[in-house]
């Protein structure tokens, strides 16, 4: 599967691709054809994806090749041991956690899981939680705490389940839980963006130390779509929402939402998982040296200091 603006990069590979097979069937060199195309599809990649209006980085965000929260523990996290249930109802797949080894240090892993086909969707719910999702992680988090490790989450999914169940057993009440608890963990705890943050369902595993986005991900308190539904009745408006909402890692960064873009290998992370694995790891060791070494004290008052500060006070 390819985006539409994607189209000439794709036809460019296929060109490769074709030659490559030419290549070992016929027994032929075709390494000087091979160079200037993938130097022409360096260069394409480069230019495509430094242009990208909102909309279509939300797309980006979304695409279903794009590396997930098990793609990245398999690549960054050994000997990780993942942990299930809320204790009180069952355990919500939308939400994995446990523990793993980030370059030896030990550190708590909690994520958003979506599928890849519908069997596998229809398992993980789309990747949007039920209330037991976001109790588990609180537990997971509370687990942390006692035992003085961080902790690390991944942020990817539309949003938390709307279901009636959902709504019945607590949905709101199990993200509001979260948020408060979150703010006084005495660990440092660290979020990643790694696809779309969308509305509540991100924020609950979001309230953290450092705010961190993959270069092509995208957090908002609604999807496009939905803003445009409510704005303008139509959903063909989804690219005005999209630029209106400042959605984007820069657009993030820049009213100090996001502490940190982590650069995406040329493309996007969904071509090239262990270049994006590389450099989401050497970002989180970073932040995890530098948070490790604050005092609890100086840790919750950065943590309080860095949302009082997001926004800005008007007088009527």
């Amino acid at each position: 599967m390819h985006l539409e603006f994607e189209r000439d990069i794709v036809e460019i590979q296929a060109q490769i691709d074709k030659l490559l097979d030419l290549a070992d069937r016929k027994r032929i060199d075709v390494a000087g054809e091979v160079e200037i195309l993938r130097a022409k599809l360096d260069a394409l990649k480069q230019q495509t994806y430094e242009n990208l209006k909102p909309m279509e980085q939300v797309l980006v965000a979304r695409h279903p090749k794009r590396p997930y929260t098990l793609d990245y523990i398999e690549r960054i996290f050994p000997d990780w041991i993942e942990l299930h249930g809320d204790r009180a109802f069952r355990d919500d797949e939308a939400i994995v956690g446990g523990w793993g080894r980030l370059l030896g240090r030990s550190v708590m892993v909690i994520g958003h899981q979506k599928g890849r086909d519908m069997k596998a969707n229809l398992h993980r719910n789309f990747g949007m939680p039920h209330p037991e999702g976001y109790r588990k992680a609180l537990r997971l988090m509370r687990q942390a705490e006692k035992f003085g490790r961080p902790i690390i989450t991944l942020i990817d999914t539309p949003g938390a389940y709307p279901g009636i169940g959902a709504e019945e057993r607590g949905q709101a009440q199990a993200i509001a839980m979260n948020l408060r608890e979150m703010a006084r963990l005495k660990t440092p705890i660290v979020s990643v963006v790694i696809g779309e943050g969308g509305s509540g369902g991100a924020l609950a595993l979001g309230l953290t130390d450092r705010i961190l986005m993959l270069q092509y991900s995208v957090y908002s308190v609604i999807s496009p779509e939905g803003c445009a539904a409510i704005l303008w009745r139509s959903a063909e408006h989804r690219e005005d929402a999209a630029t209106a909402l400042k959605l984007t890692a820069s657009d993030l960064f820049d009213l100090g939402v996001c502490d940190q873009i982590i650069q995406e290998p040329d493309g996007g992370a969904h071509t090239d998982w262990d270049g994006a694995a590389t450099g989401l790891e050497q970002a989180l060791d970073a932040v995890l040296s530098e948070l490790c070494g604050l005092t609890t004290e100086a840790l919750l008052d950065g943590r309080w200091a860095k949302y009082e500060a997001i926004g800005a006070w008007q007088e009527a």
